[in-house]
């Protein structure tokens, strides 16, 4: 083609611009595309129109047989200045070519309006915008309209061609559709919008630079295809490690976008690949495969050649796409398709196993002292490979190799870990750590691991909790667990069994002495477990645990290892040892060196202080399994956690340090959940927590139970108790009438005040409290559990004097409570209850005369009887004011009893129901004035433990 005349504006004549209708039209491309041209040429003899630039143009006419070329007069128009002509031509009078380009002009304006855009840098580097992408409804209306077009609308021939060419017909009303595309979105203003002259100037811009941004949005957005390489091994090749690699090929696949059915070869498809994907298909396939060598080198060597159909590989550039690279192609939008036989499933399994071994039998104990190894081992689809495989892979040193009759895809670094020489021998409970989270730390890197040899075992048994049937209680516990109670038993007995210590963490109330005694008997029943079993427990709890040993196994010896009569002479194998936190203080040295079955921590939120002299003594009680039993595993923060764990199961969670940094600080800021996930994988198997509202123990809870605490008496009181006792008896020896029946009122009154705490008994104004009263202690020990397990409480006392003294006490010690009696006002009253009902406050301490009867106090699910009326309808009453209409939670009754006193003496009559526990219901302490001498000095004579 000529080069286009040089064109100036030419205002349109409205009076004369229909007059190119009549005219024939051809199209001259420009580069950039709205740089085209149309050319009207008169017909015959008409005369130039007056609209548009005169030109001198070569036009293709007949000659004879033939055709020849001759110059025109002509005009020609910018695209964007023709298009007006073109769709306002009246179609019985334009003349065929105009017609056409006008059918033309209406087809590329509709793409315009459709949005079917692409940026594109021209052959000359300049800035256009080109029709697309095309649907395949619309490439076949173009394609019809092109088979279309008139003679003339192509009779301007192509440049220096002979014998004479004209342009075809397809790519020049594509260039046409192009020109009106790349006219349209340009205005003056439009660089203001876009803050570019780039694309948006009706002045050409020349941006070579961007050539390869704009050929890859129309790959992206244009072409009609999708790249993929199939690896391939030629069929027939066979052999071991040793095969020759060479043969491994990658094919270019193209995929049509519009037909998913339609893939095939890229050699096969080149010569068609215009016909089958669109025409700018080869341009995106260069395209797509030159973005594809960023990720993958080796493909910058198809893109050089004519047909960039395949590929020859070396081992390095096979390894690279199979492992390293095929993940990035699939980004760039190249899929990578693996031969059918080759296996890629070959998997390197981080394994701890015991260090000696490893596939004999399965012991009954998991022992501190055993010794595990961490070691790689590799598998096919799963199946272990033999040493000689795994040998072989290594010798190949290839990508690809053949193993089992099947290709196998390598990978050096999983070989490179299989030769590894086996590491130094881990720690028992290190190992065990890792298995429970399933990683460890190799190299600073985290590392997958799974158990191996008989320790699958030994796993499997660790974590199942609760996944089989329940066990039958021992034979010797005169008792009926619960289903949740038999649930705890089996999981302390699996764990103790095994020779690992555990943490029962259940609310108060669930019952962690009952299933503990039972977990004894349990262990007793088996020479490999058997043992004594030492507790140790707060001060105000030995009694409890006495009167339940008694109580749940009487065939079982129980001594209190405490005071100054204690001694371990003549332990028996299944014996129960109670002693203090104090007392295992002073006394380590003959705790420590005596062989125990097993060791519990009772409240063992009392060793959570790991720096503390009580926790620091704990630990050195070796021998033995631990089982800590607590309903307050956690108080304040996960240190606590720590410190009961590392006693029951020392370095389960490494260091404090070490657990500070990896759990705590971050689980307590919130950071990140998978690290709480990871702390409950290592916690999760050796701490059973089970709350009332669970859903699966609230149905087996009764809506009321009712629990008697022995409490022992401080020296203080005992001394005070049996001085009041023999002064009183010495009195009221030889009385008689209503005298002696005074004095008996009186000596009652004494020793219940005694029972409650010496200052209460001596009429003191400002008492010190702490240390001075066993029922102090024990309740101490309540309030801060249930207030920890987010509890709310009613503390019952007879004595408004004894009411006060707790509440200072429960005050001093940053609990929040209130106190209401016989003087408080009403309105104060109502206020107080709807206080406490809004949980505003914890602990309510309360008059028995004063708040016995009338008052709804349903959040509370604990009562406590600080000290009893001696009539158990009055208790009743006044347990009442929890256990109620409105209540949602089983309601647990504490009744505080001092053992070895008339406390004692008097709860095992009401218990009995005889003859004299019928006249106590009905007139309380007066009864007891009617006991004779020696009824009432066997009463309240003191008994010593």
């Amino acid at each position: 083609m000529q080069p286009h005349p040089t064109t100036t504006e030419t205002p349109l004549s409205s009076g004369r611009g229909s007059e190119l209708t009549a005219h024939c039209a051809a199209f001259l491309p420009g580069d950039p595309p709205r740089n085209g041209l149309l050319a009207f040429i008169p017909d015959g003899a008409a005369q130039l129109p007056a609209v548009g630039t005169p030109a001198r143009l070569p036009v293709v006419t007949p000659q004879g047989s033939g055709v020849g070329v001759r110059t025109v007069d002509a005009v020609v128009l910018p695209v964007a200045e023709a298009l007006p002509h073109l769709l306002t031509a009246d179609a019985a009078s334009a003349s065929g070519s105009v017609a056409f380009w006008g059918a033309a002009a209406r087809f590329a304006l509709g793409l315009t309006v459709r949005g079917l855009l692409i940026p594109e840098v021209s052959q000359g580097g300049f800035d256009a915008w080109r029709a697309g992408p095309i649907a395949e409804e619309d490439t076949t209306w173009l394609r019809r309209l092109a088979a279309a077009m008139p003679a003339e609308a192509h009779a301007v021939p192509l440049p220096a061609t002979s014998p004479v060419q004209l342009a075809r017909q397809e790519p020049l009303l594509r260039g046409f559709v192009d020109a009106v595309a790349d006219a349209m979105p340009r205005t003056r203003a439009a660089p203001l919008a876009t803050g570019s002259r780039a694309f948006a100037d009706t002045m050409p811009q020349r941006i070579p630079e961007l050539r390869y941004w704009a050929d890859e949005i129309a790959a992206d957005l244009e072409a009609g295809l999708r790249v993929s390489l199939r690896v391939e091994l030629p069929s027939g090749a066979h052999g071991g490690p040793d095969q020759d690699t060479s043969a491994f090929r990658a094919v270019v696949q193209l995929h049509s976008a519009r037909n998913p059915s339609l893939v095939t070869d890229l050699t096969q498809a080149w010569n068609d690949a215009v016909a089958l994907f669109g025409p700018r298909a080869r341009e995106a396939v260069r395209t797509l495969l030159c973005r594809g060598a960023r990720a993958w080198p080796p493909l910058d060597r198809l893109t050089g050649q004519p047909v960039p159909g395949e590929l020859a590989l070396n081992d390095d550039e096979l390894y690279s796409l199979l492992h390293d690279s095929a993940e990035a192609l699939t980004a760039t939008g190249i899929d990578v398709h693996y031969p059918k036989d080759l296996i890629r499933d070959l998997t390197s399994a981080a394994l701890i196993e015991p260090a000696h071994n490893p596939r004999g039998h399965v012991p009954s104990r998991f022992t501190p002292e055993l010794l595990l190894r961490f070691r790689w081992h590799l598998a096919m689809n799963g199946d272990p490979l033999s040493q000689d495989e795994m040998d072989a892979l290594a010798e190949a040193h290839r990508p690809v190799v053949r193993l089992r009759d099947q290709w196998v895809l390598v990978d050096r670094e999983l070989i490179r870990r299989s030769q590894e020489p086996e590491s130094m021998p881990l720690g028992a409970i290190d190992g065990l750590s890792a298995l429970l989270t399933g990683t460890t730390e190799i190299d600073s890197q985290t590392i997958a691991v799974e158990p191996g040899g008989w320790l699958a075992t030994i796993l499997r048994r660790i974590k199942n909790n609760g996944q089989h049937a329940l066990p039958d209680p021992p034979a010797e516990l005169r008792a009926t667990l619960r289903g949740y109670q038999l649930q705890g038993l089996a999981w302390m007995d699996r764990l103790t069994s095994s020779g690992l210590g555990c943490c029962l963490a259940d609310d108060m109330g669930l019952g962690k002495t009952i299933t503990l005694i039972a977990l004894h008997l349990r262990r007793q029943e088996d020479s490999a477990t058997a043992g004594p079993t030492l507790v140790v427990c707060p001060a105000s709890l030995l009694g409890n645990w006495e009167k339940e040993i008694r109580r749940f196994a009487p065939g079982v010896r129980t001594r209190r290892y405490h005071g100054t009569r204690r001694t371990l002479d003549g332990l028996e194998t299944g014996e129960f040892v109670l002693t203090t936190y104090a007392t295992m203080r002073q006394d380590i040295s003959a705790l420590a060196t005596t062989t125990w079955g097993l060791v519990v921590a009772d409240e063992a939120q009392h060793i959570k202080n790991p720096a503390a002299a009580t926790a620091r003594a704990m630990r050195t009680v070796s021998s033995g399994v631990r089982v800590a039993l607590t309903g307050t595993p956690v108080e304040n923060n996960l240190s606590e956690l720590w410190s009961i764990l590392d006693w029951t199961i020392p370095g389960l969670l490494g260091s404090l340090s070490d657990f500070r940094r990896t759990f705590a600080i971050p689980i307590e800021r919130g950071d990140d959940p998978a690290v709480a996930e990871r702390l409950a994988c290592l916690v999760r198997p050796f701490l059973l927590r089970r709350r009332k509202s669970d859903a699966d123990i609230v149905p087996e809870l009764p809506p009321k139970t009712e629990t008697d605490h022995a409490v022992h008496l401080t020296r203080e009181q005992a001394a005070l108790y049996e001085a009041v006792v023999r002064e009183s008896l010495d009195a009221i020896s030889g009385t008689s009438g209503r005298g002696r029946r005074s004095l008996v009122l009186k000596l009652l009154t004494a020793l219940k005040q005694i029972c409650n705490h010496p200052a209460q008994y001596l009429k003191e104004s400002s008492p010190k409290l702490p240390g001075r009263s066993g029922k102090f202690a024990l309740l101490d020990e309540l309030v801060d559990t249930i207030v920890a397990e987010g509890g709310a409480i009613l503390v019952f006392t007879q004595y408004v004097t004894m009411a006060r003294m707790i509440l200072r006490h429960l005050e001093t010690r940053g609990t929040t409570a209130q106190l209401l009696h016989g003087n408080t006002p009403i309105e104060r009253r109502e206020e107080m209850v709807a206080r406490f009902q809004r949980g505003e406050v914890r602990v309510f301490v309360l008059s028995l005369k004063a708040a016995g009867t009338g008052l709804n106090l349903t959040r509370a699910g604990h009562v406590i009887h600080f000290d009893r009326w001696w009539n158990p309808a009055v208790e009743a009453q006044a347990t009442d004011r929890a256990h109620r209409i409105g209540q949602t939670l089983p309601v647990q009754v504490h009744r505080l009893i001092t053992e070895g006193t008339v406390e004692e003496r008097v709860a095992q009559l009401l218990a009995a129901k005889g003859a004299l526990a019928d006249a106590v219901l009905g007139s309380g302490d007066t009864a007891l004035t009617e006991l004779s001498d020696t009824e009432l000095s066997r009463l309240v004579a003191l008994r010593r433990s």
